[in-house]
Parts: structure tokens; C-alpha cells; sequence
């Protein structure tokens, strides 16, 4: 049999190996290594923090709504007389005008052509009239003379009628012609702004056409729909504030309500007069749409600094300071806001110390040190 020899370099590594596993064994057979490997960490540092009590706070109570911006009334101004051309247009979209304002003329010429000849209609009844009046005076003077039959008396008499009741026809018609000479001249029949025009210089216009839309007196209102269960928490005279499309914010009160509330919808119109505004760079606009806030009153509410609310998951929080200085993650139901502060529905107590600072770096548990606000 073949003995095996190893070589010294062999023997060395060999020997090394031993020694190594050796002193690892008697290493971790010391009492105190098991104890420094499993020594606790340190403990997380305390958070500076300041803490408040929630407190009662007078704040406004207000109802939104949506509507759209419309006009008080708009009137419609159209043409009388039939057939007379446009000669003149002198107002256009967006003018105001005062009542008794001339907007548009048209032409006069065969109205005044109507006049003269009505004019001359009314002579001719009256000398007709005059005639009929004396020969039915002789009439009667003869009458008790038997010169002239029954007859032909009461036939000159029925003459001086007819003429006279001619002559009331003429005038009739001579007036109506001249009411027609004043419909040339298209007036304002308010003071207000022109919404629209279609009135056109040149064009023969049948009677009825409306050629201009006036927004009387430049009122506005704002129609805002208000469900059937908010419609009793208002009342005529209650105040508003309006924001239009563009950013205008306009002052408004509760003029009336719609008789009605829509079946499809639950809704009903609540009408609300406009104060006028001085801002001509941005003014609110009929037909523009607008959302608003009706102004109820103002109720007591409990309310905590707008810096103590944490919102996490969609959810808002506090943190409430427990008497061993940690902290609970309290979920919390939100109201009105007033300023930096927030109402709170429900969540807290009001005696409770909640964080004021520092909220947003806390969680449930945490250690925290509480100091007043000037020491942070």
C-alpha cells in the first residue's frame, strides 16, 4: 500500500484552518457576545412641537348655488307703421340710451304725403257739414209752414248728420296718419343698454319687426338654482355674493322665487337683483354663467388653526397630546373655513391639546416634546 505525503505548505494551511475554527468557537462562547449582538437600538428623539385647544369661533353661515347671469327684463323694440324705409340707425350693441331716445328713423314722404291728403279729407267734410248744417236750419224754419214736406225735411236732417259724423271720420283718419308721421322716429321706451340689433339702413320694414332689444334700466339679475330642501333657508332681502365667469364678484339680495321647482332637477329659480358695478374693464355680462354664496348669519363653531390639520389618504387629522407626551392620530370631519382657521364637525373634544406645529411630521405614537410658541 501507497503512503500519501504532504507537502510542508499543505500541512501550514491546514493547521491555520484548526486554529481559526477554533478561536471562533471560544468567541462566541463568551457569556457577554450573545448580549452585545441583540443590544437595543437607541430611541427615536423626541419632536419639538407647540399645542393648542380648540376654541369657539363666530363664523359665517353661507349656502352656494349656481346659476347664470340674465337680464331684469329686456324689451323688445320693433316697428309700428308697414312699409317705411330705414334712413337712419344711431345707436348700436352695447350703447346706453335714456327714455324718449331716438334709436332710428325712416322715411317720412309718403307719410307726409298721407297727412296732407288726410288734412284736405277733414276740409272738405267740414265745408260739407257746414253746407248740410244750414240747409238743415232752413228746414226747420219751414217746417211750421208746410213749404217743405216731412220728407224733405227730415231728409236735410239726416244730411247734416251724415256730414257731421264725415267730418268726425276725417278727423279720425287725420289723426291716425299723424300717429303714423310720429312711428318714423323709433324712440327708447326705457332707459337701458341695446342687447341686440337688427336694424338695417336701407331696408323696407314690414310692421311688427323687432329691430333692437334693450336691457331696461342696464339691470341685471342672477338666476340661481337652489334645491327644493335649501330653498326655505332664504328669504326676500337675503344678501349674496356672486362671482361671474370672469372673476367679477358682485353684491346681490333676494328679490323673489320662482313659483315652481323643476320635477327633473328638485330645483327652483331664486331671482337675485345685481348692485351695479363701477369695474368697466371686467363687467358681468347677460348670459354669462355664475356661482355664489347666499349670506344665512353667523352660528358658533369650534375651530382649530388651519396648521394642526394633517390630510392623509383624503381623510383630514389631528394629533391629540396624550398625558405621557405621545401623540394619537385622531380622524377629524371638517367644516367652514374662516381665515386660517377650520371648523370642526366632529373628532375632538374641546378640552383636547392638539399639535398647532409640526403636525405634518408626526405619527401615531410619536414622542414629542412640547415647548410655547416664542421658545420654537
Amino acid at each position: 500500500m501507497k503512503r500519501i505525503q504532504f507537502k510542508p505548505l499543505t500541512i501550514g494551511l491546514i493547521v491555520a484552518a484548526v486554529l481559526a475554527a477554533v478561536g471562533i468557537a471560544l468567541f462566541a462562547g463568551r457569556p457577554g457576545a450573545a448580549a452585545e449582538d441583540k443590544k437595543p437600538s437607541a430611541p427615536k428623539p423626541a419632536l419639538t412641537v407647540t399645542t393648542v385647544k380648540p376654541t369657539q369661533a363666530k363664523v359665517p353661515v353661507r349656502m352656494t348655488a349656481n346659476g347664470n347671469i340674465a337680464a331684469w327684463q329686456e324689451a323688445i323694440i320693433g316697428s309700428e307703421s308697414n312699409g317705411l324705409r330705414l334712413t337712419d340707425v344711431r345707436v348700436n350693441v352695447g350703447d346706453t340710451v335714456r327714455a324718449g331716445q331716438v334709436l332710428a328713423t325712416f322715411a317720412e314722404d309718403t307719410v307726409k304725403a298721407d297727412v296732407a291728403q288726410a288734412r284736405a279729407g277733414l276740409m272738405e267734410a267740414e265745408a260739407n257739414a257746414a253746407d248740410a248744417a244750414g240747409n238743415a236750419a232752413r228746414a226747420r224754419t219751414l217746417q211750421q209752414t208746410g213749404a217743405l214736406s216731412t220728407q224733405q225735411i227730415n231728409q236735410y236732417l239726416t244730411t247734416e248728420q251724415t256730414a257731421k259724423a264725415k267730418v268726425e271720420a276725417a278727423k279720425a283718419t287725420l289723426a291716425a296718419q299723424q300717429l303714423r308721421l310720429t312711428y318714423a322716429r323709433l324712440i327708447a321706451p326705457d332707459d337701458g343698454i341695446i342687447s341686440a340689433r337688427n336694424a338695417t339702413v336701407g331696408a323696407v320694414v314690414p310692421a311688427g319687426t323687432e329691430l333692437f332689444r334693450l336691457i331696461r334700466q342696464g339691470r341685471l339679475e342672477w338666476r340661481a338654482e337652489v334645491t327644493s330642501t335649501e330653498l326655505g333657508k332664504l328669504r326676500t332681502g337675503t344678501p349674496a355674493l356672486i362671482t361671474a365667469a370672469n372673476g367679477t364678484e358682485i353684491k346681490g339680495r333676494v328679490r323673489k322665487f320662482a313659483p315652481t321647482v323643476d320635477p327633473q332637477t328638485r330645483s327652483a329659480l331664486v331671482y337675485v337683483d345685481l348692485t351695479p358695478t363701477a369695474d368697466n374693464v371686467a363687467p358681468a355680462k347677460a348670459g354669462m354663467f355664475a356661482k355664489g354664496e347666499f349670506d344665512l348669519g353667523i352660528s358658533s363653531a369650534l375651530t382649530v388653526p388651519q396648521q394642526a390639520l394633517v390630510v392623509r389618504d383624503g381623510f383630514s387629522y389631528v394629533f391629540r397630546l396624550n398625558q405621557d407626551n405621545r401623540v394619537s392620530q385622531v380622524k377629524v370631519k371638517t367644516g367652514r373655513r374662516l381665515a386660517d382657521r377650520v371648523e370642526i364637525l366632529e373628532g375632538i373634544a374641546e378640552d383636547a391639546s392638539i399639535v398647532a406645529s409640526g403636525a405634518g411630521f408626526l405619527n401615531d405614537g410619536d414622542l414629542v416634546k412640547v415647548v410655547s410658541p416664542k421658545a420654537k
